[in-house]
């Protein structure tokens, strides 16, 4: 026997009081449909992603199609890159553009001069962009102590506060793993992140929370931001082992993760830093709807 075809089912019903209703229901089954292809997202967390994972897609075109996927920021970004992606109706979620880079940092007090002066040279371009955080680093321990290294710090941090306050500015300090990728790094345990933050002592000096880093230094990931997430402005993602994407092949489960983040009322970013194996932006979605809780 031949099965009608869908015109002919159409037809039929077209000539019933059902008529309406049928294509009222259809109408609504393939608006439903556009939505789950491409579903809204919950607005609890502020996504944002880390452009250098993404050196080969041009920034333009990397921040539209940041847009069209639901990030409202990008990290790690430059002052003269921060106009591109305010074009798209984005923001510089965590900047950069001061300091002498991830191995000479505040805990060398030879560096303090040279590293308050260039702050205090982009803390107004930062104020003038809109801009919240800007991104600075312990520097290596080149044999030094971990207490003095910290005391080194405080002191370097605690010139600039004043100056940080009064552009609406935090400094934000990233915690980096010293054993795969940032050898002899310093600031590479959350508890000495937190009593630096507790020495300085400003609400606009605090930690950046590297999920990726410090899973490889410590664990205990989801402990650590219930106790401790007043002293971190930022977060960053990556998949453990490899810093690749945050799917099933690697050991972390970020909706949980993402979970006890929101619990705690955090209202800053969450910004994706893996290296993408697969197609990059394919990616990206598939890790902002892990991460969307």
């Amino acid at each position: 026997m031949k099965t009608p075809s869908r015109r002919s089912a159409l037809k039929t019903l077209a000539g019933t009081a059902l008529t309406f209703s049928v294509i009222d229901s259809l109408a609504a089954h393939m608006e439903e449909t556009q939505k789950t292809a491409f579903p809204a997202l919950k607005g609890r967390i502020n996504h944002s992603a880390c452009k250098w994972c993404y050196g080969k897609i041009p920034l333009e075109d990397f921040a539209k199609a940041a847009k069209e996927i639901g990030l409202t920021g990008i990290d790690l970004l430059g002052p003269n890159e921060w106009p591109i992606v305010k074009k798209y109706g984005l923001t510089c979620s965590m900047a950069q553009g001061a300091g002498k880079g991830i191995n000479d940092g505040f805990n060398d007090p030879k560096l303090h001069d040279e590293l308050v002066a260039s702050y205090e040279a982009i803390f107004p371009k930062l104020k003038e962009a809109g801009l919240k955080n800007v991104i600075c680093f312990s520097g290596n321990r080149r044999g030094m102590d971990d207490q003095k290294g910290m005391e080194n710090c405080a002191v370097g941090l605690k010139r600039l506060m004043s100056s940080a306050e009064k552009h609406g500015v935090t400094m934000v300090m990233e915690l980096l793993n010293s054993r795969v990728d940032h050898k002899d790094y310093m600031c590479d345990k959350s508890a000495w992140g937190v009593e630096l933050c507790k020495m300085v002592g400003s609400e606009n000096f605090k930690m950046l929370y590297d999920i990726y880093h410090m899973q490889i230094m410590e664990g205990d990931i989801i402990r650590t931001i219930r106790r401790d997430h007043q002293y971190f402005a930022h977060y960053h993602t990556g998949g453990n082992p490899g810093r690749n994407e945050i799917d099933n092949g690697q050991e972390l489960y970020y909706p949980a993760i993402m979970q006890a983040i929101v619990d705690t009322g955090y209202k800053g970013f969450v910004a994706q830093e893996f290296i993408p194996k697969r197609d990059p932006l394919t990616s990206l979605r598939e890790s902002i709807a892990i991460c969307d809780v």
